[in-house]
């Protein structure tokens, strides 16, 4: 499983990286305002800064609704660097968007994903990722987690190579489950990613083993 950190902010992008398991990045407008990132240049140079912290994917998303809008956008933020994947809204426009950017070459990862049927015309359109957001179904009383296996159902049945990116993570046990249903990348906050190390078994056995070792030099 990939592990996509999901957020705009530089720090925690290279705390990420540092920890030696990150794959790649995705953002959003929301988490651009997140963190002051305003003005068509300033996100421009700020998807730059984070393709050179990060070795992986970096979703770039686009904010026009329309067709002719989404292709303009979407060639400026592909050309910017190698790395960055065209982050497409699931609507009409953005599945004719989606074949378009497949047949140039160009990497997409469409969002807003909430069924399976979506996630089946996106990946016929061509699109390298969909992204399910299971947090926000969740949020809803839907299993979230039940729309991934779906989708990792009718992606095997089809043979499709689309990767199902598990999006709005919310907790380390959203890590998890995804994981054992099979989805090809989760991205989530850091503090989704640094809940996997976290056993308190682990500290009661490290303070033991350390306890042991000063009470041995001690002797």
């Amino acid at each position: 499983m990939k592990f996509f950190i999901d957020t705009a902010n530089l720090d925690q992008i290279k705390e990420a990286q540092e920890l030696g398991v990150l794959d790649g990045v995705t953002t959003n407008p929301s988490l651009m305002h997140k963190e002051g990132i305003s003005g068509h240049d300033n996100i421009l140079k700020h998807y730059s800064k984070i393709c050179e912290i990060v070795d992986g994917d970096v979703s770039a998303e686009v904010t026009a609704t329309d067709f002719d809008g989404m292709v303009k956008q979407g060639e400026e933020l592909a050309a910017l660097h190698d790395q960055i994947v065209v982050k497409i809204p699931m609507i009409e426009d953005g599945v004719k968007a989606l074949k378009y950017f497949s047949d140039k070459g160009i990497r997409t990862n469409c969002t807003l994903i909430f069924s399976a049927g979506q996630a089946l015309l996106a990946a016929k359109a061509g699109a390298t990722y969909v992204s399910p957001f299971i947090g926000r179904l969740d949020d809803i009383s839907t299993d979230g987690l039940n729309l991934i296996a779906e989708i990792r159902m009718i992606f095997d049945n089809y043979a499709y190579e689309t990767e199902i990116l598990a999006a709005s993570i919310r907790h380390t046990m959203h890590i998890i489950d995804c994981a054992k249903l099979g989805a090809d990348v989760m991205t989530g906050g850091l503090d989704s990613i640094k809940g996997l190390l976290k056993h308190p078994l682990t500290d009661i056995g490290l303070e033991k083993f350390l306890a042991d070792f000063n009470a041995g030099q001690n002797a």
